[in-house]
């Protein structure tokens, strides 16, 4: 199957706009283990600047600098001490906004998903986004990666992502009356409706 990976076009669009246009593409790591791929389900959106929530609204630090660099690269961070969380860079570069990826409906590879889990039932793999950096082998060693090549990127394989519902972001503690996290309207892999 020939790749359609994004452009970098693609992640020069509004943040919002890039965070509802990447529900239904398909979110593809090559690991040693194998290749594992899912259908991008619910992202959110952080704006910079504006966003209280968004780690780049206390300015550039090492932790944030991916966030500052050019759109379409990955920054992942760790939380609370024990997860990873993967985010796609929007806007030009020295913008610093992005689009965290919440929940997958995995696709490929999900026998490896599973073992990496440690959990039988697919439903349970990637909802949420602590889950799918672990069964997609998401950790820091991947922030700031280039998502336009291998070994991880997200790909357009015209998959209907039908219709779009936007609510309040979730786990923040700061700008949360936001509609800024969207996902697939009735897709049971969501991690909170």
């Amino acid at each position: 199957m020939k790749r359609r990976i994004l452009p970098r076009k693609f992640y020069l669009q509004p943040t919002l706009d890039a965070a509802a246009a990447l529900l239904g593409k398909v979110l593809v790591h090559e690991t040693p283990d194998g290749t594992l791929a899912g259908i991008i389900v619910e992202t959110e959106g952080y704006l910079g600047a504006e966003d209280a929530a968004c780690h780049s609204a206390r300015g550039r630090t090492p932790r944030t600098e991916a966030m500052f660099g050019p759109p379409g690269h990955a920054y992942v961070y760790f939380t609370y001490g024990m997860h990873y969380c993967f985010n796609v860079v929007t806007r030009p570069k020295g913008v610093a906004e992005a689009v965290l990826i919440r929940a997958l409906e995995p696709l490929e590879g999900i026998e490896i998903m599973q073992r990496r889990r440690m959990v039988g039932n697919p439903l349970a793999l990637t909802s949420g986004p602590a889950k799918l950096c672990v069964v997609m082998g998401i950790d820091r060693r991947l922030n700031a990666a280039d998502l336009i090549r291998p070994p991880l990127w997200i790909e357009d394989r015209a998959i209907d992502a039908c219709r779009v519902v936007w609510r309040p972001r979730i786990g923040i503690s700061q700008a949360k009356e936001h509609l800024w996290r969207c996902y697939i309207e009735g897709n049971r892999f969501v991690s909170k409706k």
